[in-house]
């Protein structure tokens, strides 16, 4: 029985210092566009907004092969997108993934991204003292903007 007890305090502790789930980062208006068949690239929006400087630097689903973070912005009339390696979140100031702007990209689709199912992401943050958490965003996936 000790051991047992033991072993459960053991696995919360070590769940506390993975951070598996934090509570200091808000998301918002998360969609994902539809696909159509064949298609093997879409993009993701959401509005995440954060108690503490902090900063996203990874974002993973088991549905997409791969996921980016991605600016775009016109230059010298190119719209142009880059990869980033993270997104710096300014305490309680939304940070707006959108059209045309800030964006997740997805590559390597690995099924339809269908009207009426969700996309789930696994967000990596990373706070002031470098400590890791993650948060799981459920994204509904929608024909175009939502209205």
């Amino acid at each position: 029985m000790r051991n047992t007890k033991l072993f459960v305090l053991g696995l919360f502790c070590l769940l506390a210092a993975c951070g598996q789930a934090d509570q200091s980062v808000k998301v918002d208006d998360a969609w994902v566009r539809a696909t159509k068949p064949g298609q093997e690239v879409a993009a993701g929006y959401m509005t995440i907004t954060s108690k503490e400087d902090a900063s996203l630097f990874k974002v993973e689903s088991d549905d997409i092969g791969k996921v980016e973070i991605h600016s775009m912005s016109m230059n010298n009339g190119v719209m142009e997108m880059r990869m980033l390696d993270e997104i710096a979140l300014e305490k309680g100031k939304p940070y707006k993934l959108e059209p045309g702007g800030f964006h997740l990209m997805l590559f390597d689709i690995k099924k339809p991204l269908t009207v009426g199912n969700n996309v789930k992401f696994k967000l990596y943050l990373k706070d002031a003292t470098g400590k890791v958490s993650t948060l799981e965003v459920s994204s509904p996936i929608r024909e175009g903007e939502p209205k």
